[in-house]
């Protein structure tokens, strides 16, 4: 697999003018600005372009010309849900419903007492979970485990409109401290996320098969599940019509608790997801290796 070089696409300036013409304009006026945006990336952004249209041609099947048509829908629905996240946060959440399929098992996975990994991917708006665990959970700690690789400025400046999250998060480091951190988190009865679909360039990783051609996925999540016979949850939040956010959760119920049946099950779960929503896959990289 291409490695991803850890940084989003966009830029500070990108996101102040979403923002001002979301808050000056409302949300319909932002989403008609994003048909010419999303226009701008299919035709500007080149690799990011080849990528998805490969995803949509070689691994869902679709014609030539299918596939470049919903290489545009791809970026729209990317940029909508970068505004839903700013919207929600800004106020707007009552625009929006959600539905919470599956919630039952997070409450099942806390009564264990050993806390609990959660494995996600960078699929749907997982940015949201804040206002899922706020509504049912609210005194669940969630540390969503990154990279220190993403772009700081736009965190930074989401951050200052949006507000931080109560989700805190732990970072990778090369010395391994974030090893003591997740181990004190696991023992307090909270929960880790981890977006087990990448990997950074000095990480052990598992080779196995996704959507028909093998890919690297890092061994540290799995592992850690694995060997310390932690709970897992499968959980993504997606987008649906009518402003609707579909929060899934599913349990891993494994016969043994070995890290590659629990990899091979996680990309069960995840195809599945990402043939259900393909427009809200967001590895705008060659993932597949399939032009690099």
């Amino acid at each position: 697999m291409a490695k991803w070089k850890g940084k989003s696409r966009g830029s500070v300036l990108g996101m102040r003018i979403y923002i001002f013409i979301l808050k000056t304009f409302g949300l319909y006026a932002s989403y008609f600005v994003l048909l010419f945006v999303a226009l701008y990336f299919v035709f500007f952004a080149f690799n990011s372009t080849k990528s998805v249209y490969f995803l949509f041609r070689k691994h869902l099947g679709y014609s030539t010309l299918k596939a470049v048509l919903n290489v545009y829908k791809s970026y729209f629905t990317f940029g909508r849900i970068q505004l839903d996240r700013v919207a929600i946060a800004s106020g707007l959440k009552d625009k929006y419903t959600f539905e919470f399929d599956g919630i039952q098992h997070i409450q099942n996975l806390l009564k264990q007492k050993k806390g609990g990994i959660l494995l996600t991917a960078h699929i749907g708006n997982f940015n949201l979970a804040k206002h899922f665990f706020d509504k049912k959970h609210d005194h669940t700690i969630v540390n969503l485990v990154i990279t220190d690789l993403e772009h700081e400025e736009i965190k930074n400046y989401l951050e200052s409109v949006t507000g931080k999250s109560a989700i805190k998060l732990i970072v990778l480091k090369e010395d391994f401290s974030h090893i003591f951190e997740m181990n004190n988190a696991l023992q307090n009865n909270e929960l880790l996320v981890f977006a087990a679909d990448r990997y950074t360039e000095h990480a052990k990783t598992y080779t196995q098969d996704f959507m028909g051609k093998p890919v690297k996925f890092p061994q540290g999540p799995f592992k850690l599940a694995a060997r310390n016979k932690i709970p897992v949850l499968f959980v993504h939040i997606m987008r649906e019509q009518n402003f609707h956010y579909h929060f899934y959760a599913r349990p891993y119920n494994p016969e043994k608790n070995e890290a590659k049946n629990l990899l091979k099950a996680y990309l069960e779960n995840l195809e599945m997801m990402l043939k259900k929503y393909p427009h809200q896959w967001y590895n705008y990289y060659d993932y597949w290796n399939d032009f690099s």
